[in-house]
């Protein structure tokens, strides 16, 4: 079983930076992508970033775009938040899913992930 895990989160200040971390264990097949997303506790979970395990491909939702960046080291996955707002302060959860041809077009759909980890709190402070 594939296990993930987002320890850490925080309490930056607004414009501030934030780095977060997905630990990934257990059996890691090939193909695999492997997404952020975030959750307010009146919404629903919205996929944000995504990154292709064969090539290191990412995959951005517009509305973080040029602030967050998603990249891999080992079996950790990072979210680095830049220029971060108080509206960015939720619940962020890493997940994986399997894939043969990249992340997919339907790479933003929460439920396609198959493994997702306990998820950690972000608040910004104003």
């Amino acid at each position: 079983q594939v296990q993930l895990a987002e320890p850490g989160g925080g309490s930056p200040e607004t414009g501030g930076s934030l780095r977060l971390s997905c630990a990934v264990s257990g059996y890691i097949i090939r193909g695999a992508c492997i997404a952020w997303s975030h959750q307010a506790p009146v919404t629903e979970r919205e996929v944000l970033l995504g990154i292709y395990t064969i090539d290191g491909s990412t995959y951005h939702n517009p509305s973080v775009a040029g602030r967050f960046i998603i990249s891999e080291g080992g079996d950790i996955v990072y979210l680095q938040m830049n220029g971060l707002k108080p509206e960015d302060s939720e619940m962020y959860y890493c997940a994986r899913r399997w894939r043969w041809r990249g992340c997919g077009a339907d790479w933003q759909g929460p439920d396609g992930y198959e493994d997702w980890g306990q998820g950690t709190q972000v608040t910004v402070s104003s």
